[in-house]
């Protein structure tokens, strides 16, 4: 199922939907009173939905098989983020690609010809272990959204990344063990202000201001759930106004979500509705491609499978 978080027009009350052959929204829990006549709290929220487990999505998938003639058509409800607020965020560097490649970048653009030992480093880290951030959950948004860029920063950056929502949390999860913990995937935008990053990350303590701005963290247009989706078989494309920009593919990835979960869980417990970020494909930056944003221009990243995410970027002042 391609489930998403909706609202309805001159409401705010968001709504748990299933998109339906991509056109059409069926509201479950509306769906549920008029097929038994009870709301259920499983469909109060994707957050309810993800911690009801195996049963709140069996409930999800006969509605959909019995009342999918109540569905409405997705022109006439606005889509947020599927999982508005994350328990958690956490964002990953799965490509080593994208490793070599913003390395390359940052060095062309700082005019060097070897890598600097920040960069040195984490190549020799990544070798032996994952890496990742916390990121800002509360700076989540959902597709359509117009990103007004911080007024501290002039170079604009998309990221094309896959994010992997958990179902089930522990802790010391077992490599072996960890798909049974993943509920589904989504597209994550992890847009960056590159001169910040430049700057601060020679701090060695990873991004801040870079990646904490509202709206800096967008996801959508659904969560496709694990039993539906092969998250090592997708292409991966970005279009900058129409025009491809980047193409990747998820078999690149170094590091797998299971990797990244029995890692994360080591000595730490994890939680039903935690994203992780897998980072971005190999190429699948401005940055890499030598071509940041401007204002004006509208992100559309798409993973096959999934969807197609679409966010407008505005500088500061402008919108």
């Amino acid at each position: 199922m391609k489930l998403v978080t909706f609202v309805e027009p001159r409401t705010t009350r968001s709504r748990l939907g299933v998109l339906l052959d991509d056109n059409g929204v069926l509201d479950l829990q509306a769906a549920q009173a008029a097929a038994a006549g009870f709301p259920r709290e499983d469909f109060e929220s994707m957050q309810h939905l993800i911690e009801a487990g195996a049963a709140g999505l069996d409930q999800a998938r006969k509605l959909v098989g019995v009342r999918s003639d109540m569905a409405r058509p997705l022109a006439d409800v606005t889509l947020l983020a599927p999982l508005p607020r994350p328990v958690q965020l956490r964002d990953c560097m799965c490509f080593e690609g994208h490793l070599i490649g913003s390395t390359q970048a940052a060095m062309r653009r700082a005019g060097l010809t070897e890598p600097s030992l920040r960069h040195k480093g984490m190549a020799e880290v990544f070798k032996v272990r994952p890496i990742y951030y916390k990121a800002n959950r509360f700076a989540v948004t959902g597709p359509g959204t117009t990103v007004v860029w911080p007024a501290y920063s002039q170079a604009m950056d998309y990221e094309l990344e896959m994010g992997c929502v958990l179902g089930r949390g522990g802790t010391d999860i077992s490599k072996a063990d960890a798909s049974g913990h993943i509920f589904g995937f989504t597209i994550f935008n992890d847009f960056s202000a590159r001169d910040t990053q430049g700057f601060e990350m020679t701090s060695g303590l990873g991004p801040s201001k870079s990646k904490d701005f509202d709206n800096g963290n967008a996801m959508g247009p659904c969560i496709v759930t694990a039993d539906e989706f092969d998250p090592y078989d997708a292409a991966m494309i970005a279009r900058v106004n129409g025009e491809v920009r980047s193409e990747g593919h998820s078999s690149s990835m170094t590091y797998s979500f299971e990797d990244l979960i029995s890692f994360i869980s080591t000595s730490e417990t994890l939680h039903p509705g935690e994203i992780l970020g897998s980072g971005t494909v190999g190429g699948g930056c401005g940055l890499e491609q030598d071509r940041l944003l401007e204002s004006g221009d509208e992100v559309e990243l798409e993973i096959v499978g999934i969807g197609r995410l679409r966010n407008r970027v505005l500088a500061a002042g402008q919108a």
